[in-house]
């Protein structure tokens, strides 16, 4: 079993992000936390959990998880081991700012039990963090990064976004060299998109900003898989580069179609063909959890088409890719596309597949 938690809470909302999030000075950690252990507690009864189920990862996403009282965290991992057994190796990551990270921090989430970090660096350029609101300077990624070591702390992932406008003159391949420098074991790269009621997108409405077009974007993501994979990082799955044996269990889990539960405002789960997910915002899901009410929102049971489909998506999406057979007629024409390649009775695809993932998948649905 795989459990997620959304800690929804911001200094700041990022120019680009349509997450579920709330942007807070004092940060609720003591309701928060209080709501998600109720949640939790509720779920120990559901169906479709198996009560031998072992918790091999959890993960606490956000928002800016990192602004909770370590106290809470701790509290609420607390629990999780209170009610089931966890694995002795378990994957426990906490995604932070560069801003948040202090020795005093790492001490606690290390002593609570997080012993995986995904640091939010997104760039390295001082003019692209102010356009995109971040909340940290340049230097701050190092010396996160120092601090986190000397805590403790050393499976270390990098966040970086690509495809920013070409007006801010962002050198890209500059960003990569210093997150190489960092010697993280793990970097996740995403490229910038522009999503529906986000300031992004007010900019790009009023044409005061205009998004990297597909040439730029294409050739900064085959950029990246030549440079890191050169540098000995592992391009296992289309934004997600690995040293040897630090893929993240947790999110190969959901590409695997593992169990996975989800705990706190609209987080989602999946166990076998169930699909359900939370209230969206946490002012209402604060209010139902203080209240006893239900905490779903909404819910779906996949047919045999749809499991198909997840399975086709994401299995091209990993270096593991699909059953050849799988891509049915199309994957000759992928080979020959420079798409796809052919190891043994598996499909992948190469990077240059991946930047075309969403029409293959539908072409072969």
């Amino acid at each position: 079993m795989h459990l997620y938690v959304h800690v929804p809470f911001c200094a700041r909302r990022c120019s680009y992000c349509d997450f579920a999030i709330a942007v807070r000075a004092d940060v609720p950690s003591d309701r928060f936390a209080a709501a998600v252990v109720g949640e939790w507690q509720r779920l120990q009864t559901h169906s479709a959990w198996a009560t031998s189920a072992t918790i091999d990862t959890i993960y606490f996403g956000g928002g800016t998880p990192s602004r909770l009282d370590p106290a809470a965290l701790a509290r609420i991992l607390d629990a999780m081991r209170a009610a089931r057994p966890v694995a002795a190796d378990a994957e426990v990551t906490l995604e932070a700012n560069p801003d948040d990270v202090t020795a005093h921090r790492v001490a606690a989430w290390r002593g609570a039990g997080v012993n995986r970090v995904s640091l939010g660096v997104q760039s390295f350029d001082r003019a692209v963090l102010r356009w995109m609101h971040r909340t940290h300077d340049a230097e701050q990624a190092g010396q996160a990064v120092h601090l986190l070591r000397a805590g403790g702390i050393t499976a270390l992932s990098l966040d970086l976004i690509f495809g920013v406008p070409a007006t801010l003159g962002r050198d890209w391949a500059r960003d990569l060299d210093r997150a190489l420098a960092l010697a993280p074991n793990h970097l996740s790269l995403y490229g910038l998109t522009v999503e529906p009621h986000t300031p992004l997108a007010r900019w790009t409405a009023r044409g005061e900003t205009t998004p990297a077009d597909e040439p730029s974007y294409a050739a900064e993501f085959l950029a990246a898989d030549a440079r890191l994979t050169a540098a000995g990082f592992e391009h296992y799955e289309v934004s997600n580069y690995a040293r040897s044996g630090a893929r993240a269990r947790h999110n190969s889990a959901y590409w695997q179609r593992r169990p996975f539960l989800g705990l706190g405002p609209s987080a989602h789960s999946g166990i076998g063909r169930e699909r359900w997910w939370n209230l969206r915002e946490w002012a209402a899901y604060d209010r139902a959890a203080r209240e006893g009410a239900p905490l779903v929102a909404g819910e779906e049971h996949l047919d045999d088409v749809a499991v198909r489909l997840e399975e086709l998506y994401l299995g091209l999406r990993t270096a593991d890719g699909v059953a050849a057979a799988a891509a049915g007629s199309h994957a000759d024409r992928w080979i020959s596309a420079g798409w796809a390649e052919r190891r043994g009775e598996r499909l992948r695809l190469t990077a240059e597949g991946w930047l075309r993932l969403d029409a293959l998948v539908a072409a072969a649905a």
